[in-house]
């Protein structure tokens, strides 16, 4: 029987479990081969190990008289030079302005209670935050990254559970800088973006990643457990987001705000080996509905949502038929029946926009306004038609 490979035969850049390289000479050559080899390895290991816990055991034993403090000892005065320059397109940069237009929430409902961000949207106090942190009601609290700023009492202006959207308005007149609002229309996965809040109540926390998807459609849940209107069209990123950071700001590289942090994918608690929290996957409102919805509520408390007052399903993801959004029934009076649509269209477009799904033909309808007409591509009988339809309130349906 041949002998084993010689250690020779070992590529050079593996090593012995003990730490020498096999290409290191007067190591490699007395080894040998076989189980030779092998007990030798194992002497050599165990007399190294002996020898280490025999010098530490005399090194330890080891005249005590010797001084090992230096009363003089100095580790000499700190290095000076030119100032680190951080340009503005840095993140510490960025930081720096946007810091200043986001604020911690504090709800305070008696025996209950909870902590949010915001994002302040104009100087006279503002804030723009998400539904679940003040929709429980209580006294709110605002403050400021700015320890020398006093924290102040702030009031629900309006509610938007649909969005998951809030606008609060801080009390006392405070002069507060507004934050810059980008625009979501024109993100593209990979862009880098700032997470900014205050997780786990811990004011002004900045963390970086970048924008992992886009066009998301997230069910979360409401505070109650049961089950909440899903986010559509939410910007997915990997910037670490906490449950308290939600209402916080989602910057661009420019100090922009192009989303509202809202909820984040986490493993859950239901079995030993997994734990909840963040796993590097948070979901944002883009800035386009919420400028919108937040416009709404200072305006008049409230929010309107564009609808056609139907009841659909996603038909041909799986290939079978053509795609889009089929009607299972209309409300009566709605906008779809008033414009001659029927149950079993497929509804493949809005205002140019293509659907191939229920969640496309909401997010296409979000882009417009309750009382805009828009034309509606449909399929009937194999063939393709078009109807103007005049959006309704959803809440009228």
């Amino acid at each position: 029987m041949p002998d084993p490979p010689s250690l020779e035969e070992t590529p050079p850049t593996r090593a012995l479990a003990w730490g020498y390289p096999t290409d290191i000479p007067g190591h490699a050559g007395e080894l040998g081969r076989g189980p030779t080899r092998r007990v030798f390895v194992s002497t050599v290991l165990a007399t190294a190990l002996l020898a280490g816990a025999a010098g530490g055991w005399v090194g330890s034993r080891g005249d005590r008289s010797v001084e090992v403090h230096d009363a003089t000892a100095t580790l000499g005065a700190p290095v000076s030079g030119t100032p680190v320059s951080r340009p503005s397109t840095s993140v510490a940069g960025i930081a720096a302005r946007v810091l200043r237009s986001v604020v911690s929430i504090q709800v305070d409902s008696g025996t209950t209670g909870g902590t949010g961000s915001g994002v302040v949207l104009r100087s006279d106090g503002y804030v723009l935050t998400n539904n679940h942190v003040v929709s429980g009601g209580g006294s709110i609290t605002v403050s400021f990254t700015d320890e020398s700023q006093t924290d102040l009492k702030a009031r629900v202006v309006g509610t938007d559970p649909e969005t998951d959207l809030a606008v609060i308005k801080i009390l006392g007149s405070p002069k507060l800088v507004p934050a810059t609002l980008g625009t979501s229309s024109d993100l593209v996965v990979g862009d880098p973006v700032l997470a900014i809040g205050s997780p786990l109540g811990l004011a002004g926390t900045v963390t970086s990643g970048i924008i992992s998807a886009l066009n998301r459609t997230v069910q979360v849940p409401s505070e109650t457990g049961a089950a909440a209107p899903p986010l559509f069209n939410a910007i997915q990123t990997d910037a670490a987001i906490t449950p308290r950071t939600a209402g916080g700001a989602l910057v661009d590289a420019a100090g922009r705000v192009i989303g509202i942090n809202s909820a984040i994918a986490t493993l859950g608690n239901t079995t030993a080996d997994t734990q909840s929290g963040s796993i590097g996957v948070g979901f944002a409102i883009p800035v386009d509905e919420a400028r919108s919805i937040a416009e709404q509520l200072i305006r008049t408390g409230k929010a309107t949502h564009p609808s056609i007052n139907v009841l659909a399903r996603t038909v041909g993801a799986d290939g079978n038929g053509p795609r889009g959004a089929r009607l299972i029934s209309l409300t009566s009076g709605g906008a779809a029946a008033k414009a001659g649509l029927r149950p079993g269209d497929i509804i493949t477009g809005v205002g140019g926009t293509a659907v191939h799904s229920v969640d496309q033909l909401v997010v296409a309808l979000r882009e417009h306004r309750v009382g805009d007409t828009v034309p509606v591509t449909y399929l009937r009988g194999g063939s393709t038609r078009t109807a103007r339809v005049v959006l309704q309130d959803k809440q009228s349906s």
